[in-house]
């Protein structure tokens, strides 16, 4: 908008000025007709009594040389003249006018042709004739100079203009500019007003009606977020009565029926697991990554390992490493980065060859590697596995949310994400890498 703004008002003043300097020139033409025409006549008026008297003065031989020679030469003239009889001759001429007669008429008046225009003065009786010429290169020349005055300071005041009409657009439309960055700048995470006491007055309604856009979906996040914690306690706890309860029937049961309540014990579980899924998923979309404080995620990070010690799932594969001084502070979600990290480690675990551990290591700088033994994953398998839903080629369970809801919600926290495979300094492997804001990092 800017840029259009210039380039319009620019081009229309540029136009306007070229207008005018070109009626400027087209009237100064008319007025230099005019002033010419009458210095043309003022100079033969007053030159025709003065010659009939010098004619009727003169005593000896008479020619048009004799009496050319008796005045001085004062170099260049711009208004020539003749003087001539009735019959058209000679008699007294300027030194630069020249030795044939005008091809003006004997007839009192202007004339004109390609080279000059004439005023011609007559005496009374019509014996005398005196002929003013004016050069039309002259008036051209004249015209020439008083148009390039007009048009030449045009051309220095236009990039003049440009840079004052780019400073004061830009001026003008810096709270424009100032309020299109606070509304880009509102996510799921940052609902704050937007500032509208110092804007224009035109612009005060649009930020009032953002700020109660933002009100709304503020409340709208809020409830979402807030169905999804009492849906996870609702939906844990009848399967979690239903899986118990499975259980102390396979204590009692023997044979088929056993192994039948065995496949409902394993189908409670998967079931449990996939609705832990969806309503981490559900989180993720209600946006919970963005955090409002600074927190310290290296403490989080312990708790999350500790916690998949005590299982059996784990063992003593997990290994992790913590480089000297490397930090994890910043505006994060505690609880955002938790489920990260348990979807993370749990696919690690989970696809990773049984006989090899998986590496979890904080580097300075804010980088976190998770890295599990597997064969290497073709490109197009990598897209896939980042998709919701979406498995590679493996037999393991799964829902194929946990990489999904990894990425949705570092991509909240502002966190860089890339999957390797083969993992960095191997032939095989898979590598999650998180690259956490260099300014978030103490």
């Amino acid at each position: 908008m800017t840029r259009r703004l210039i380039l319009w008002l620019t081009g229309a003043t540029t136009a306007f000025w070229l207008i005018a300097a070109g009626l400027g020139v087209s009237v100064m033409r008319d007025e230099f007709g005019e002033v010419f025409d009458a210095s043309l006549k003022e100079t033969a008026e007053r030159l025709l009594p003065l010659v009939i008297d010098h004619l009727h003065q003169w005593q000896g031989p008479f020619s048009p040389q004799h009496l050319q020679g008796q005045t001085e030469d004062l170099g260049d003239e711009y208004l020539v003249y003749q003087v001539r009889d009735r019959q058209g001759h000679i008699l007294i001429r300027s030194h630069d006018a020249p030795a044939e007669p005008f091809a003006a008429p004997l007839k009192r008046g202007f004339w004109e042709n390609a080279d000059y225009r004439f005023y011609t003065a007559s005496a009374g009786d019509g014996t005398v004739f005196v002929q003013v010429a004016d050069a039309i290169a002259n008036r051209n020349e004249a015209i020439t100079e008083g148009g390039m005055a007009l048009f030449l300071p045009v051309l220095v005041l236009i990039p003049v203009s440009i840079g004052l009409i780019w400073l004061i657009v830009r001026r003008t439309l810096a709270p424009v500019d100032d309020l299109r960055r606070a509304i880009e700048e509102k996510d799921g995470g940052n609902m704050a007003p937007v500032p509208s006491r110092m804007l224009p007055r035109e612009l005060r309604p649009i930020a009032r009606s953002v700020n109660h856009l933002l009100t709304r979906l503020q409340a709208a996040f809020d409830a979402e977020r807030e169905f999804a914690a009492n849906s996870a306690h609702e939906l844990r706890t009848p399967i979690a009565g239903a899986l118990a309860q499975t259980q102390m029937l396979i204590a009692e049961l023997e044979g088929s029926k056993k192994r039948r309540a065995e496949q409902i014990e394993a189908s409670l579980v998967n079931l449990g697991h996939t609705a832990e899924k969806l309503l981490q998923l559900a989180r993720a979309e209600a946006g919970i990554g963005a955090g409002s404080t600074n927190v310290d995620l290296a403490p989080v990070l312990e708790l999350v390992l500790t916690d998949f010690e005590r299982g059996d799932q784990a063992s003593s594969r997990l290994r992790f490493e913590r480089q000297e001084g490397a930090r994890l502070e910043g505006p994060y979600s505690e609880d955002a980065f938790a489920i990260v990290l348990r979807n993370l480690i749990e696919n690690a675990l989970l696809h990773g060859r049984a006989g090899e551990p998986v590496d979890i290591r904080l580097e300075k700088g804010g980088v976190l590697r998770i890295v599990n033994g597997v064969a290497p994953l073709a490109p197009d398998e990598l897209q896939t596995i980042r998709k919701r839903f979406g498995r590679g080629a493996t037999m393991s369970p799964g829902s194929g949310l946990g990489l999904s809801i990894a990425e949705r919600l570092l991509e909240q926290m502002n966190v860089r994400f890339d999957v390797l495979s083969p993992a960095t300094a191997r032939k095989d492997g898979f590598e999650v890498i998180m690259w956490f804001a260099d300014e978030a990092v103490a």
